[in-house]
């Protein structure tokens, strides 16, 4: 075998792996989508109008870079320092959406059932019910992952899933994910 050929042979190997991976990072959800809000910036304090010390309305969410075979999108909020960041025994969920229309391109403050975007399911949050419900920590400062998935498909109305029942729905279907996370400690005013 020559060095040319070797030298060949090793470059389309070495392309033919990095198109499998990167199919394959596709597949499992990369991180290529942008969620963020003008409500907090990421790893930054979410305000308390969005808290069960305000108004406890959701924030205004934006998002983008949806692959194009995007059939739909599915969002999850949810706490891992339940009930103490020192010490956490949980994660505690926040928020269930599912079905959402691949080219929404974000939500507005405060929305809620009616008004989401057609086509929308709810799921149910860790207080036993569907939409928003805010940060509200016993103790410390906790953080909470907005969690945004493209999905290669539009999934059947799961009624009001758990997050681990849309979890399991979504399995094998992840295109790509993004991830904004804010934080927030009660401020004992309320």
């Amino acid at each position: 075998m020559g060095a040319s050929f070797r030298t060949s042979l090793a470059a389309a190997c070495g392309a033919l792996l990095a198109l499998a991976t990167g199919a394959g990072a596709a597949r499992g959800g990369d991180m290529s989508l942008k969620l963020s809000s003008p409500a907090f910036e990421h790893q930054g304090e979410v305000p308390v109008r969005h808290t069960c010390e305000g108004a406890d309305v959701s924030p205004s969410l934006a998002w983008e870079g949806v692959p194009a075979g995007a059939k739909s999108l599915a969002l999850i909020v949810d706490d891992p320092d339940a009930p103490d960041p020192r010490a956490p025994k949980m994660t505690w969920v926040h928020w269930v959406l599912y079905d959402l229309p691949a080219a929404s391109g974000g939500l507005p403050e405060g929305v809620a059932g009616g008004q989401l975007p057609p086509g929308t399911r709810e799921g149910t949050n860790d207080w036993k019910r569907t939409g928003w419900g805010g940060p509200c920590p016993p103790i410390g400062r906790h953080r909470y992952f907005f969690k945004l998935y493209a999905l290669d498909t539009v999934l059947p109305d799961l009624g009001q899933p758990t997050k681990a029942q849309l979890e399991r729905a979504m399995d094998g279907h992840v295109l790509a994910r993004g991830e904004l996370v804010g934080t927030y400690q009660k401020t004992g005013k309320k």
